[in-house]
């Protein structure tokens, strides 16, 4: 006889057994919250009527959800730089200008792989882009293969932690947090991974300087100022686009939706200045667009925002609206916004499928008390917070072999963030607690893209190496960086502080102190009229 105490762990092992058969997830989670669901109105669990609740939190939370509108906006943003050209610039001048010390190639593997990552999001193409770019020219000076194929995938990774990351945009979702917050919190993550694998790198080049060859003198095609001025060019324009989408944001100037939209706009002007086909006319409308800009930012930060502010982002504007047009007008260009339409398309439809497949599932499981039941298993766990802590990585950590993060986001987090705020606010207050969590388990969920043989870096990896490189080396070559990975997510968990310290203090108010005078009116008296008879 089923009971309701076995109903939870039934649901949990139905839904295992359901994704190894290799059923699309989203329609998993609603075969079997839905068969769940009858099941224990059979059982008198609860009635037909708690069912109604799913359309509800579907239409309420899921379509209804402004947070979420930034996940196209970011997605499309993404879709649009990893194929304009971008990274083939940024990898040729950075690794000219480090190409001189040992293991330079790697170092611009990592630096560009950050500045990418803040400003597409996305892993599969930053892996595939940078691979097809960066290892024929890292295997013809003589670097070590296993090298090769774990640099390359290790920093397609860092987009999942570094913002705008979509990861982060789901996990505050997820867990009821600003995504300014989650981005803030994320940032001291990301410069230590930087950190750590510069550091890896270098010590490398110390014990084995054969595996990181310095690139010889007459490979570098570029001296001086030309070569200074080509890493410029493709820094500046991507720091102005990293402003525009995330300091406005932070700066509480922009929601996470209209700086999304801002970077999509942002990333069609910077695929048309990359264009070998942008016109010289649009070029001077450029330079007159970012005097316009740069004289209407500083009347805006040092006067009144009077008419010659608002002219100046006028022709601002005019001249971004023309840019696009230009954008339009180049065949190259037109082709590459249709296929960031089609993939926006294409992983909007899985994230809401997805999401109303968890719904399905999380509000029967509720039903069932599987919260209740999830809350003693985890609180009973011995060692207390670090118990806990523990356990959700190491079960992150190998649930990642076979699910992707959505899955794990919409999934497993909404079960254990009301666990995770009790157990943890105590330790770093109520406000940041699940801020900590969420950026510690991004960084966890990193590895799910590095887990040998399942990692799909290491299959975006193997799809565009040539056929010298072997399976093995991809493998192999990755698991001292899942290491790293394993040893930032350690960090995060014994120094709070590393994601905390950003984070607005709370304020310290006394709520015995505070008083509020309430002035009294003379209000004239009230005439109701005679009494009815």
């Amino acid at each position: 006889m089923i009971t309701l105490q076995t109903m939870p762990p039934l649901m949990f092992g139905g839904l295992v057994v359901a994704m190894l058969i290799g059923f699309p997830v989203a329609f998993t989670l609603a075969a079997v919250g839905l068969s769940f669901g009858f099941l224990a109105i059979h059982l008198g669990f609860f009635d037909l009527n708690f069912l109604q609740a799913i359309p509800g939190r579907v239409f309420g939370n899921v379509l209804s959800n402004e947070l979420l509108l930034a996940i196209p906006f970011f997605t499309f943003m993404g879709a649009i730089l990893e194929r304009c050209g971008l990274a083939e610039d940024m990898l040729d001048s950075m690794g000219q200008l480090f190409g001189p010390i040992r293991g330079g190639l790697g170092y611009s593997v990592i630096i560009v792989g950050f500045i990418l990552g803040a400003i597409t999001g996305t892993v599969a193409a930053q892996v595939i882009a940078m691979a097809l770019i960066s290892m024929p020219i890292m295997i013809r000076y003589g670097y070590n293969i296993r090298y090769i194929t774990g640099v390359l995938a290790a920093s397609g990774t860092i987009t999942q932690l570094v913002p705008p990351s979509l990861v982060l945009i789901v996990l505050a979702d997820q867990l009821g947090k600003s995504v300014g917050d989650m981005y803030l919190g994320a940032w001291g993550p990301s410069v230590f991974q930087i950190l750590l694998f510069a550091g890896y790198t270098f010590v490398l080049g110390i014990f084995k300087p054969d595996y990181l060859p310095p690139v010889p003198k007459d490979a570098r095609t570029l001296t001086g100022w030309a070569l200074w001025k080509k890493c410029l060019m493709g820094i500046i324009p991507s720091a102005v686009l990293i402003f525009v989408v995330l300091g406005t944001m932070m700066m509480g100037l922009a929601t996470p939706t209209e700086a999304g939209a801002m970077g999509a706009v942002g990333a069609i002007v910077l695929a048309a200045i990359h264009s070998k086909d942008f016109s010289t006319t649009g070029r001077k409308v450029l330079i007159i667009g970012v005097i316009a800009g740069g004289i209407g930012t500083i009347i805006g930060m040092f006067a009144t925002e009077g008419l010659i502010f608002k002219l100046a982002f006028a022709v601002t504007y005019l001249a971004v609206v023309w840019i696009c047009l230009e954008a339009v007008r180049i065949p190259e260009l037109r082709d590459l916004i249709k296929q960031g339409y089609e993939t926006t398309m294409r992983i909007t439809c899985m994230v809401v499928f997805i999401l109303i497949g968890s719904t399905c599932f999380s509000v029967v499981f509720l039903g069932v008390s599987g919260g209740v039941w999830l809350e003693h298993l985890l609180t009973s766990l011995p060692g207390g917070v670090w118990g806990f802590l523990i356990f959700i990585n190491l079960f992150i950590f190998f649930v990642a072999f076979f699910l992707d993060f959505f899955e794990i986001a919409f999934i497993i987090l909404p079960m254990i963030a009301p666990i995770a705020q009790k157990i943890l606010g105590p330790v770093v207050g109520d406000g940041p607690a699940l801020i900590w969590f969420g950026v510690m388990l991004c960084v966890n969920m990193q590895t799910s893209f590095m887990h040998p043989p399942f990692g799909f870096a290491l299959f975006y990896l193997r799809g565009v190496a040539p056929k010298e490189v072997k399976s093995s080396d991809i493998y192999w070559g990755a698991l001292p960086w899942v290491g790293l990975q394993a040893i930032m997510v350690a960090l995060v968990i014994a120094f709070p502080i590393t994601v905390t310290a950003l984070l607005d203090k709370p304020a310290n108010v006394d709520l015995n102190q505070i008083k509020i005078d309430v002035p009294q009116m003379d209000l004239p008296p009230l005439d109701f009229g005679p009494p009815a008879k």
